[in-house]
Protein backbone atom coordinates (compact mmCIF):
# COMPACT_ATOMS: atom_id res chain seq x y z
CA UNK A 1 0.00 0.00 0.00
CA UNK A 2 2.15 3.70 -1.03
CA UNK A 3 2.18 5.92 1.55
CA UNK A 4 2.87 9.71 0.51
CA UNK A 5 4.06 12.26 3.16
CA UNK A 6 4.14 15.99 2.33
CA UNK A 7 3.52 19.50 3.56
CA UNK A 8 1.37 22.58 3.19
CA UNK A 9 2.99 25.80 4.14
CA UNK A 10 0.68 28.70 5.50
CA UNK A 11 1.67 32.09 7.38
CA UNK A 12 -1.02 33.27 8.91
CA UNK A 13 -1.74 36.59 10.85
CA UNK A 14 -2.56 35.19 14.15
CA UNK A 15 -6.25 35.64 16.21
CA UNK A 16 -8.03 32.73 15.27
CA UNK A 17 -7.36 32.75 11.51
CA UNK A 18 -8.73 30.47 10.02
CA UNK A 19 -7.32 29.22 6.33
CA UNK A 20 -9.28 27.07 3.62
CA UNK A 21 -6.64 24.48 3.06
CA UNK A 22 -9.31 22.61 0.63
CA UNK A 23 -7.66 23.26 -2.81
CA UNK A 24 -3.97 22.73 -1.93
CA UNK A 25 -4.99 19.41 -0.07
CA UNK A 26 -6.40 18.39 -2.98
CA UNK A 27 -3.49 19.02 -5.41
CA UNK A 28 -1.99 16.60 -3.07
CA UNK A 29 -4.43 13.95 -3.41
CA UNK A 30 -4.68 14.52 -7.67
CA UNK A 31 -1.16 14.32 -8.06
CA UNK A 32 -1.24 11.08 -5.55
CA UNK A 33 -1.67 7.73 -7.57
CA UNK A 34 -4.11 6.06 -4.49
CA UNK A 35 -7.76 5.96 -5.75
CA UNK A 36 -9.28 4.45 -2.56
CA UNK A 37 -7.40 5.22 0.59
CA UNK A 38 -7.38 7.96 3.00
CA UNK A 39 -5.68 11.50 3.46
CA UNK A 40 -4.74 12.45 7.34
CA UNK A 41 -3.78 15.78 7.95
CA UNK A 42 -1.79 16.91 11.22
CA UNK A 43 -0.46 20.24 12.09
CA UNK A 44 2.29 20.35 14.91
CA UNK A 45 2.24 22.76 18.09
CA UNK A 46 -0.39 23.38 20.62
CA UNK A 47 -2.21 26.55 19.35
CA UNK A 48 -3.39 26.00 16.24
CA UNK A 49 -6.18 22.94 15.00
CA UNK A 50 -7.67 21.43 11.81
CA UNK A 51 -11.44 21.02 11.34
CA UNK A 52 -14.13 20.94 8.37
CA UNK A 53 -16.60 24.05 8.01
CA UNK A 54 -18.69 25.60 4.74
CA UNK A 55 -15.92 28.09 4.20
CA UNK A 56 -18.06 31.20 3.81
CA UNK A 57 -18.27 34.34 5.79
CA UNK A 58 -21.52 33.82 7.85
CA UNK A 59 -20.40 30.13 9.11
CA UNK A 60 -16.94 31.40 9.64
CA UNK A 61 -18.46 34.23 11.89
CA UNK A 62 -20.34 32.01 13.77
CA UNK A 63 -17.21 29.41 14.57
CA UNK A 64 -15.33 32.28 16.08
CA UNK A 65 -17.94 33.35 17.98
CA UNK A 66 -18.93 30.12 19.31
CA UNK A 67 -14.74 29.58 20.27
CA UNK A 68 -14.86 33.00 21.39
CA UNK A 69 -17.30 32.24 23.85
CA UNK A 70 -16.26 29.08 24.91
CA UNK A 71 -12.46 30.05 25.68
CA UNK A 72 -12.63 33.87 25.41
CA UNK A 73 -9.36 35.64 25.05
CA UNK A 74 -10.19 37.95 28.13
CA UNK A 75 -10.37 34.68 30.12
CA UNK A 76 -8.02 33.93 33.15
CA UNK A 77 -5.50 31.16 32.03
CA UNK A 78 -2.63 29.54 34.40
CA UNK A 79 -0.88 29.25 31.17
CA UNK A 80 -0.78 33.59 31.39
CA UNK A 81 0.13 33.43 34.55
CA UNK A 82 3.28 31.23 34.85
CA UNK A 83 4.67 32.04 30.88
CA UNK A 84 3.45 35.83 30.46
CA UNK A 85 2.99 35.22 27.04
CA UNK A 86 -0.92 35.66 26.71
CA UNK A 87 -1.91 32.95 24.61
CA UNK A 88 -3.72 30.49 27.48
CA UNK A 89 -6.97 31.00 25.12
CA UNK A 90 -5.38 29.50 22.06
CA UNK A 91 -3.63 26.73 24.15
CA UNK A 92 -6.90 25.80 25.31
CA UNK A 93 -8.61 26.36 22.00
CA UNK A 94 -7.01 23.87 20.06
CA UNK A 95 -6.86 21.22 22.27
CA UNK A 96 -10.55 21.37 22.02
CA UNK A 97 -10.86 21.67 18.71
CA UNK A 98 -8.20 18.87 17.86
CA UNK A 99 -4.90 18.54 15.80
CA UNK A 100 -6.00 15.75 13.13
CA UNK A 101 -8.14 15.23 10.29
CA UNK A 102 -8.97 12.15 8.41
CA UNK A 103 -10.85 11.79 5.29
CA UNK A 104 -11.53 8.65 3.05
CA UNK A 105 -10.02 9.23 -0.47
CA UNK A 106 -12.88 7.19 -3.24
CA UNK A 107 -12.29 7.18 -6.63
CA UNK A 108 -9.76 9.81 -6.44
CA UNK A 109 -11.45 12.17 -4.57
CA UNK A 110 -12.01 12.97 -1.17
CA UNK A 111 -15.13 12.24 0.01
CA UNK A 112 -16.27 15.75 1.48
CA UNK A 113 -19.52 16.52 1.46
CA UNK A 114 -20.54 19.64 -1.18
CA UNK A 115 -20.17 22.34 1.06
CA UNK A 116 -17.43 21.36 3.28
CA UNK A 117 -14.51 22.59 3.13
CA UNK A 118 -10.93 21.67 5.31
CA UNK A 119 -9.72 24.73 7.38
CA UNK A 120 -6.76 25.15 9.58
CA UNK A 121 -7.38 26.96 12.95
CA UNK A 122 -5.12 29.20 14.16
CA UNK A 123 -5.48 30.37 17.60
CA UNK A 124 -1.85 32.36 18.72
CA UNK A 125 -2.23 35.54 19.49
CA UNK A 126 0.76 36.34 16.72
CA UNK A 127 1.67 35.21 13.34
CA UNK A 128 2.44 32.32 12.38
CA UNK A 129 4.55 29.97 9.75
CA UNK A 130 2.41 26.84 10.02
CA UNK A 131 3.23 23.81 8.18
CA UNK A 132 0.55 21.02 8.04
CA UNK A 133 1.71 17.11 7.47
CA UNK A 134 -0.30 15.16 4.58
CA UNK A 135 0.12 12.10 4.46
CA UNK A 136 -2.21 9.78 1.67
CA UNK A 137 -1.91 5.87 2.20
CA UNK A 138 -4.35 3.73 -0.04
CA UNK A 139 -4.19 1.77 -3.11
Amino acid sequence: MPISSTHIFVQTTGGTDIVDLTPQIQMQVKKSPVKNGAVTLFIPGSTASLTTIEFESGAVSDLKNAIGKIAPEDGHYDHNERWGDGNGYAHVRAAMMGPSLHVPIVEGKMTLGTWQQIVLLDFDNRPRDRSIVVQISGE
